[in-house]
């Protein structure tokens, strides 16, 4: 079994990146087919995938690039190219908003990776995020990332308790999206965006714990939430919501096809984002 770390050093920051992925690849479709703000288009957790696939690529290069031997990188330079392998990979909003995350945690944890500045690099992250958001809306990732940093404040100095407590500020925040965005009431279903951050502090939890969390939104008894899928009337007509289909218009822009009621949720047909994927 591999060495749990105390703090996030590069070789830790590299593991995270890479179980973020891993995740993200498993739950790409799940969050793509609840991707109904603010545009339906059912490509957030495609975008999620993308951009962590580039910030995950940035963090082996300086690997790779470091001298062989017996220390590992810097932490500084591992977080500071996970932020900038984020940002220029960024896509779609959703990865836009990632990208602001880990650029705020990175601010931070290049100066040290111990619960302390964690606590702080989940503050910094959330704070960061909002500010790149013309119009901040609750209800959505920027929710979920300031109630994980919430959850943190105040914890004991220990890198596992401010992690676990974290995450699961987070799935409990995302758990409540739907009471706070009505158009997620009225899909029946989470932010997409929160749900792909939950997946990406899940990975640190494991990370740090070397065991996997509960994955999901957290209900009253701690739990996986299942979110229903029924919608009670409204431009749903009642139904359950079939995700949007796609496909290339002749000038290689992707248009949306018509929505149709449907008996069950339709996992949504991607294409490679273009670039006006949101």
């Amino acid at each position: 079994m591999p060495q749990l770390p105390d703090d996030l050093d590069a070789v830790a920051v590299r593991t995270w990146c890479s179980l973020a992925l891993e995740a993200l690849g498993r739950e790409r479709a799940e969050i793509d087919a609840i991707n109904v703000y603010p545009i339906a288009d059912g490509d957030t957790g495609t975008n999620l995938y993308l951009t962590v696939e580039s910030a995950a690529a940035a963090v082996e290069a300086v690997f790779a690039a470091h001298e062989t031997g017996t220390t590992a990188p810097a932490t500084a330079d591992a977080v500071r190219a996970m932020a900038h392998g984020a940002l220029i990979g960024a896509r779609g909003n959703s990865g836009t908003i990632l990208a602001q995350l880990l650029r705020g945690m990175a601010g931070v944890l290049a100066d040290g990776g111990d619960a302390a500045h964690l606590r702080l690099a989940l503050t910094s992250a959330a704070d960061a995020a909002r500010q790149a958001v013309a119009h901040p809306v609750e209800g959505t990732v920027l929710t979920v990332a300031a109630e994980a940093a919430e959850a943190a404040r105040g914890e004991d100095p220990d890198l596992r308790t401010v992690v676990t407590t974290a995450y699961e500020g987070a799935r409990a925040a995302l758990a409540r999206t739907p009471e706070q965005l009505a158009v997620l009431g009225r899909a029946g279903v989470v932010d997409a965006g929160g749900r792909g951050l939950v997946a990406v502090l899940g990975a640190l939890v494991e990370t740090v714990t070397g065991q996997a969390p509960v994955r999901g939104p957290r209900t009253a008894s701690g739990n996986a939430a299942k979110a229903p899928v029924t919608v009670d009337g409204g431009p749903w007509w009642g139904c359950r919501w079939a995700a949007p289909r796609w496909k290339a218009s002749r000038t290689g822009a992707f248009r949306q096809m018509a929505r149709r009621p449907t008996g069950r949720w339709t996992a949504p047909r991607t294409a490679a984002p273009g670039p006006r994927s949101r």
